[in-house]
C-alpha cells in the first residue's frame, strides 16, 4: 500500500484565499478590519523566520499586522504590561506572544494576561478550560489545523480509534479533546506508555506530536490509517548538513497507510493559515457579528 500525501501546503493556501474573501467582506460590510499583534521577545532566528512569515500572511490577506521586538533583557513587568496595553486597542483582535520565551519570564504569566477572547492561540486557561468542557473558545491553531485536514480527509470521523502521541497544553491535550468532540475513541500516549507499538497498531489515526524523531515506527501504523505528524526535528546527516524529520518513520509508514502528512511540508504551513482564521473568528465574536461564510 502507498499512501496518499497529505498536502498542508496546498490546503493552508486554500484557507488563506478564503481567509481573504472574509476580510473583504468584513470592510465592506462592518467597515472591520481584523488586526493581529505579534510580540517577539529576542533574537532567536527560528522566532525571527516564524514571525516574519506570520506577518507577511496577515498582510497578504488584507488584515492589520502590528509586530512589537522587545530585547532578550526585558522584564516581565514590562512585557505583561504591553500585553494589557493590547488587550485594550480595539484596532487588535488577535495578540500572539511568540514562544519560547526567555528563561527569566513566567510564560504561564504571560498567557494568562492576554484577554481571553483575543487569545488566537488558544493557550489561556479559560479558552482551554472551555475547549475541555464543549464551550465556544479560542481553540489552538496546529490542533485545529489537523483536524481540520483529518475531516477534509476522511470527513466522518465518528467511532475511530485515534491515538494521540504526546500530552502537551499546545498540542497534545487539545488535539484528544478535538477528537473526542468528533466522536473519536481516543488515547493519549507519552513516554511511559507501555507497548506503544500496540496502541498505535489498533488505531485508525496517528497523530505523533512527541517531538522525538522517528520515534514512531512504520510497522506499527494500521493499514490504511490516517498519519498526522505534527513533529518538526532537524537532525545531523553523515556529511555534516542537517534535514528535517517527522516524529513518524515516513517512508516505512508510508507504505501502510491510507494517508500522511510529509515533514516539511504537512502540518507546519497550517499553522498560521489557522492563525489567521482565529483572528477573524476573534474579531467577529468581540465586534458580535457572524463570521462571513465562503
Amino acid at each position: 500500500m502507498s499512501a496518499s500525501i497529505i498536502d498542508g501546503k496546498d490546503f493552508a493556501a486554500k484557507i488563506k484565499e478564503n481567509i481573504a474573501k472574509q476580510v473583504k467582506i468584513l470592510k465592506e460590510k462592518y467597515d472591520l478590519t481584523p488586526g493581529l499583534a505579534v510580540v517577539l521577545v529576542g533574537e532567536d532566528p527560528a522566532s525571527q523566520v516564524y514571525v516574519r512569515n506570520k506577518n507577511k500572511s496577515t498582510k497578504e490577506a488584507g488584515m492589520n499586522g502590528y509586530e512589537y521586538l522587545m530585547d532578550d533583557d526585558v522584564s516581565e513587568e514590562i512585557l505583561i504590561s504591553k500585553v494589557k496595553e493590547l488587550n485594550q486597542d480595539p484596532t487588535v483582535h488577535g495578540i500572539l506572544v511568540q514562544l519560547p520565551l526567555p528563561k527569566h519570564i513566567n510564560e504561564a504569566a504571560v498567557i494568562e494576561a492576554i484577554a481571553p477572547e483575543k487569545d488566537v492561540d488558544g493557550f489561556h486557561i479559560i479558552n482551554s478550560g472551555l475547549l475541555a468542557t464543549g464551550g465556544k473558545g479560542m481553540v489552538p491553531c496546529t490542533p485545529l489545523g489537523c483536524i481540520m485536514m483529518l475531516k477534509e480527509t476522511l470527513g466522518n470521523l465518528s467511532g475511530l480509534d485515534a491515538v494521540v502521541v504526546g500530552r502537551s497544553n499546545i498540542v497534545g491535550k487539545p488535539m484528544a479533546q478535538l477528537l473526542l468532540n468528533e466522536n473519536c475513541t481516543v488515547t493519549i500516549a507519552h513516554s511511559r506508555t507501555k507497548n506503544l507499538d500496540q496502541v498505535v497498531g489498533r488505531s485508525d489515526i496517528v497523530i505523533a506530536a512527541v517531538g522525538v524523531p522517528e520515534l514512531v515506527k512504520g510497522s506499527w501504523i494500521k493499514p490504511g490509517a490516517t498519519v498526522i505528524d505534527v513533529g518538526i526535528n532537524r537532525i545531523l546527516k553523515e556529511d555534516g548538513k542537517t534535514r528535517l524529520v517527522g516524529d513518524v518513520e515516513f517512508a516505512a509508514a508510508a507504505e501502510r497507510a491510507g494517508a500522511i502528512t510529509p515533514v516539511p511540508g504537512g502540518v507546519g504551513p497550517m499553522t498560521i493559515a489557522v492563525l489567521l482564521k482565529n483572528t477573524i473568528t476573534a474579531a467577529c465574536r468581540q465586534k458580535g457579528i457572524e463570521q462571513p461564510q465562503i
